[in-house]
């Protein structure tokens, strides 16, 4: 991540942001349950937030440091800090309500591995759980905002397609300033017979 770009993401006005603008957006319409998921939480400004909203978080950050300064940051908190990558979750299926991708997406490399990190969450949320999550719409700023870093932009449409093949239901987009969404797994079978 570039100097400017790492300052941002770690600036308590960007936390702000996200608090007040794109995390209660995110999330009005979804039941996060007792234990979430956070894949790629940075430098913990949404973990910040969304650990209030549950009985446990559990964060997965691929980056050693940040990993090791959300660690120190939460120490004695309801979060639990892993190092690792989403698209290999460590967890077994079914072991979370909810999970939570913030302004992470576009830093996934490729349209594949961004693909393979949702199929885990998936694969890791119980049935009838919900990825909530929220990234940056394209534009020509962001690409220059990004200049040596990893961008690789989601588009709107494109994610609805992505995330019903994958197999992900009761899919909500929101696209204004940013993109904000809402994914539940299907429900166990004998729920939807009811």
């Amino acid at each position: 991540m570039n100097t400017d770009h790492a300052e941002l993401c770690a600036s308590p006005e960007w936390a702000a942001h996200l608090h007040d603008e794109v995390l209660p957006l995110a999330v009005a319409r979804a039941d996060l349950g007792k234990e979430l998921l956070e894949v790629g939480p940075g430098p913990g400004a949404a973990t910040e937030w969304l650990r209030t909203k549950v009985d446990r978080l559990v964060a997965v950050e691929i980056e050693a440091e940040a990993a090791s300064l959300l660690a120190d940051r939460f120490s004695g908190t309801n979060v639990e800090v892993h190092r690792g990558s989403g698209t290999a979750l460590e967890f077994a299926d079914d072991s979370f309500d909810s999970a939570a991708s913030f302004t992470m997406l576009h830093h996934v490399p490729t349209t594949a591995l961004q693909n393979t990190l949702l199929a885990e969450i998936l694969r890791v949320l119980r049935p009838g759980g919900v990825l909530v999550g929220a990234d940056s719409l394209p534009s020509q700023s962001l690409h220059a905002f990004h200049k040596g870093d990893i961008y690789n932009p989601v588009e709107p449409a494109a994610l609805l397609v992505r995330l019903q093949t994958l197999g992900y239901v009761d899919i909500t987009l929101c696209v204004g300033s940013r993109l904000t969404f809402s994914a539940h797994k299907p429900p166990a079978q004998d729920e939807r017979a009811a």
